[in-house]
């Protein structure tokens, strides 16, 4: 009887979760179905067929050969990897000062900072957009670069973490005679190691989805991200009719991610419980 009622449980806890995962799963098979569907073959059918018995990868040599798009791979991956190594520098240092450095006015100059937070992004974007267009900076990497540097939440989670760390460990490093700075880099990013590697991570998924600014800030088709790509490829590369070729472009697009999140899953989930619990 025990028995029976435990796999009624799991039963009863499993089947909506296989069901709702089902749900959100679909979409990312109908994208990769329908980029191996050849364009006469899906505009040939009157009911979307759920499986195809003639695959084909033309539509991702389409894709490459149509569109630049490996240049928009390779400007999305320079901007990536700039933006996260220049966030994760400032990140690291302001978290520092503010979890273990002693000044005066820090709790009111913190408590000031988290309240950007309430500023709407639009507002931000606008004065953003007007210091670069100054500076002379559109369609450059360092105006696509700079404005993403600095992240209050990335250092509010990061500084929650290094606050963890006990006192007594830096206060035995000044009397070694260690510095602020050989103690950060020797002790304390080893700790938070878990958090760094989910804010690198977080950093690099919003840099590849990024859409408002590069577009706002770029015109020139030389650095177009492949968020702004995908629409030039909508519109002047491969058309609105060819859906199949759309969708492979899509899948190119997402799968740098999909593979990156998978790896790091673990990392990330226990980046984020450490960074959320004090004590």
């Amino acid at each position: 009887m025990d028995k029976t009622k435990r796999i009624l449980k799991k039963t009863a806890l499993y089947l909506p979760l296989t069901l709702w995962a089902l749900l959100v799963l679909f979409p990312f098979y109908w994208m990769i179905l329908t980029s191996v569907k050849g364009y006469g073959a899906y505009n040939s059918e009157s009911i979307p067929q759920l499986f195809t018995l003639s695959p084909t990868f033309a539509n991702y040599q389409e894709v490459f050969t149509a569109v630049p798009l490996g240049r928009y791979l390779l400007n999305t991956v320079v901007f990536t990897l700039g933006t996260t190594a220049l966030m994760l520098f400032v990140t690291v240092l302001a978290a520092f000062a503010f979890s273990r450095l002693r000044f005066r006015g820090k709790d009111l100059l913190f408590t000031a900072f988290l309240a950007l937070m309430m500023i709407p992004s639009e507002l931000v974007v606008i004065t953003n957009f007007v210091t670069i267009t100054e500076l002379d900076l559109r369609n450059t990497f360092p105006g696509l670069i700079l404005p993403s540097v600095a992240s209050v939440f990335y250092i509010y989670l990061l500084k929650e973490n290094f606050s963890q760390i006990p006192d007594e460990l830096y206060y035995a490093a000044k009397v070694d005679g260690t510095s602020d700075l050989k103690y950060l880099f020797k002790v304390m990013l080893p700790i938070c190691r878990p958090t760094l590697v989910t804010v690198t991570i977080l950093k690099v998924i919003e840099c590849w989805n990024s859409y408002v600014w590069p577009r706002l800030i770029t015109d020139d088709p030389s650095y177009f991200l492949v968020s702004g790509g995908i629409q030039e490829i909508r519109e002047n590369g491969l058309g609105r009719e060819n859906i199949p070729a759309m969708m492979a472009a899509v899948v190119v697009i997402s799968v740098p991610l999909i593979a990156l999140f998978l790896i790091f899953r673990k990392k990330i989930m226990a980046g984020v419980s450490r960074g959320g619990v004090k004590g």
